[in-house]
């Protein structure tokens, strides 16, 4: 590919490397520009290969990536779990449970032959360790018609969830019209909510992507500038997807590693592109600078600000690390991935297109389109209003954020419950037919692994305990082992906050060495994990994010208040997501089933999310208001400057964030829309109401002082400047 420019009006060309005393002049990133336009060919190649390498396994992601992975390592549960799997023929949380359901009882009729069937097609695939038929007083109802034949878990929990892929359509095949062949079970449960959730991903990026083009077309005021921010982020997924398929050789990956990282991807990409490209235009068509100069410049000031919004992105979710779960850590690592690449593609490929396509960036634009202004007028008079009126436009911003802030103080968390997935789904099927055939608590039953000597007194416990309704008897391991498994059956619904109370108490009640586990077992640890964890996680978000501008800006007052200031959002966001999945407003709109509480994962990982993307535009409004504050030495020009020069590309960044976050609150099953709504809102205030108004008021208000620096931190810290010489 030709690196060749229009110089009608340029002295050089870039594809002519800078010179020596000219390289000492620029910062580190000029240089990166100057260097990537100087060898556009070579840029292009590699990244070329990068993508076409990488993006022969990008078609695999959905199949190859697992699907489940929502533990706390170390957790009593899981233990319970490996050692029922190891001993216990794999009748554990992961085993598939085929719910097989008549209006007669399943010893007459088709019952015989259908049950046959089904025991033939588990016992033939090798992922399944022991087939346990119903069984009278536990497996089977009363009036024998509903009966659950137990497949074991033969592979780890990864496998299981494939396994349940595979097997339950091949399942309900064998269902006649008077017997119906429902599986269920963790298992079935994540392989049904896996594939509702990408029909849903796919259903929303196909509306995300023409409406993302659309506000960009406004945004840049050309069609073919407004394509570049999309080019660069599909490269950058592409090659992130045949990542993780190659990670996950290594280490289970979760799909929603890959669902997150399009999401995110797509809007940071868009916003660093944004950034770029508006501020090479006003260079080169506003300024009227040689192309070297134009790219320089550019690099220098927005491409500084891109990569600092990104490793402060990058910080904001290795935090989420801290939490000592597999799903949790590949998502976060997903994430993580893919904004390396649109990074990288930001700051060594834009800058090789940008100088190829020079002028023709501007072709198709729109007849009342500006391409070359960087200072917005209409977002100058905004920030002269601003500083004119502080307090009235501060205050009114800072009253609406915490009013929606509020309702976040009565917000109540649990692990996701049968209700996210769509009613006619096998898995909603099979746990609704057991639950009305074999009782409330069915659905949810716990296995007690114990030492052999000590099966009396768990059985004493377990029959004293109010919260069992029914005790099996013990199970023998397959291998000699000398322990025991006992089931028992809850009274309560698994979602029911008070089975936590009954886990509590056999917890204390039981002697040493027992271990109560079972599916909702296992999501009431992880439950316990994310409450200890979250604070963690966001007090070292918090902490990251403010040393990193700290660093970049070289002023206390202004990196803390830029750092605070983005709680209100987050918590206003949270407020919101209350009242809508908690309480249930616009549930008949939106199209959702309330479950009566906020999915326990979504504070720690939201808000890690949410504050990477405030970060995002921190970033650019401080960036840009430092940059002024170093050439003019005024805390006006500094606050003016800023809106006036970046204001535009936040609120066309923000509308591009909120068109794709809300559309994915628009299908599928409830986590998504949790994550949509969330995000869509805690964008649409952090970049209309903190980043321009409330950050803006607060440069004004402290004036100079946001700028200061003490002479013994100066000295600490790296020389870090945003004006280009």
């Amino acid at each position: 590919m030709s690196t060749s420019v229009n110089t009608d009006d340029v002295p050089e060309s870039p594809d002519v490397a800078p010179s020596p005393t000219a390289g000492r002049r620029h910062g580190p990133l000029a240089r990166l520009g100057l260097w990537a336009t100087a060898h556009g060919r070579w840029v292009v190649a590699v990244w070329a290969l990068l993508v076409v390498g990488l993006g022969i396994f990008a078609p695999f992601v959905e199949q190859n990536l697992s699907g489940a992975g929502w533990q706390a390592d170390g957790s009593d549960s899981v233990a319970a779990r490996d050692l029922a799997v190891e001993h216990f023929g794999g009748q554990a949380s992961s085993a598939i449970q085929v719910v097989l359901s008549s209006d007669r009882p399943l010893s007459e009729g088709d019952g015989p032959r259908v049950l046959s069937e089904v025991t033939a097609k588990l016992t033939a695939d090798h992922r399944i360790s022991q087939v346990i038929a119903p069984m009278p007083g536990a497996t089977l109802s009363p009036d024998g018609k509903t009966g659950v034949v137990l497949a074991g878990a033969g592979v780890d929990t990864n496998e299981m969830v494939r396994a349940a892929t595979d097997l339950t359509p091949v399942l309900q095949d064998l269902s006649t019209g008077a017997v119906t062949v429902a599986p269920t079970g963790a298992s079935v449960l994540w392989s049904d909510f896996n594939s509702a959730n990408l029909e849903a991903m796919l259903t929303s990026e196909m509306i995300s992507w023409p409406v993302t083009l659309g506000i960009l077309v406004l945004a840049f005021g050309a069609l073919v500038a407004a394509g570049l921010p999309l080019l660069l982020t599909l490269a950058g997924l592409i090659a992130s997807a045949g990542v993780l398929v190659l990670v996950n050789a290594l280490v289970p990956v979760s799909i929603w590693a890959m669902n997150f990282a399009m999401m995110f991807a797509l809007a940071l990409g868009i916003d660093y592109a944004l950034f770029i490209v508006v501020r090479f235009r006003a260079a080169r068509m506003g300024q009227k600078l040689t192309m070297s100069t134009a790219i320089a410049q550019t690099m220098d000031t927005a491409g500084k600000a891109v990569l600092l919004s990104g490793v402060t992105v990058l910080v904001s979710l290795s935090a989420v690390m801290l939490v000592p779960s597999p799903s949790f850590r590949s998502m976060a690592g997903g994430i993580m991935i893919s904004v390396l690449f649109v990074l990288a593609a930001t700051l060594t490929l834009l800058p090789v297109v940008l100088a190829k396509l020079d002028h023709r960036i501007n072709k198709f634009s729109l007849p009342w389109s500006k391409t070359a202004e960087h200072r917005s007028p209409l977002f100058e008079r905004w920030a002269e209003r601003l500083w004119r009126q502080p307090l009235r436009w501060g205050g009114a911003a800072l009253v609406l954020l915490v009013a929606l802030a509020i309702p976040f103080f009565g917000l109540t968390t649990a692990m996701p419950s049968i209700k996210v997935l769509p009613e006619d789904s096998s898995a909603r099927v099979g746990y609704d037919q057991v639950q009305a055939a074999l009782g409330e608590g069915a659905p949810g039953m716990l296995s007690i692994v114990v030492p052999a000597g000590d099966v009396a007194d768990t059985q004493r416990v377990l029959q004293q305990e109010p919260g069992i309704s029914a005790v099996l008897p013990p199970m023998t391991p397959t291998d000699g082992a000398d322990l025991r498994m006992i089931q028992a059956v809850p009274t309560v619904d698994p979602s029911d906050e008070t089975l936590g109370d009954t886990v509590d108490s056999l917890r204390a009640a039981l002697p040493d060495g027992a271990l109560v586990g079972g599916a909702a077992v296992e999501n009431l640890d992880l439950k316990s994990q994310l409450d200890t964890s979250t604070p963690l996680v966001i007090a070292v978000v918090m902490i990251l994010g403010f040393l990193l501008l700290l660093i970049a800006l070289q002023a206390p007052l202004i990196s803390l208040l830029g750092t605070l200031v983005s709680l209100l959002s987050t918590a206003a966001a949270f407020g919101v997501a209350r009242l809508i999945f908690q309480e249930g407003m616009a549930a008949s709109f939106l199209g959702f089933e309330s479950q009566g509480f906020l999915d326990a994962w979504a504070p720690v990982f939201f808000f890690a999310m949410i504050f990477a993307i405030a970060m995002d535009y921190t970033v650019f409004l401080l960036a840009s208001a430092k940059e002024h504050w170093e050439r003019e030495g005024s805390a006006k020009g500094a606050m003016v400057g800023a809106v006036a020069h970046s204001g535009r590309v936040i609120f066309a960044a923000g509308g591009v964030m909120v068109a794709v976050f809300f559309t994915f609150a628009l299908s599928g099953p409830l986590p998504p829309k949790e994550m949509g709504v969330i995000l869509g809102v805690a964008v649409l205030l952090d970049a209309f109401l903190v980043r321009l108004v409330l950050l803006p008021v607060v440069l004004r208000l402290t004036g100079r002082a946001a700028w200061w620096s003490p002479r013994w931190l100066q000295k600490v810290l790296p020389r870090i400047s945003f004006a280009h010489d």
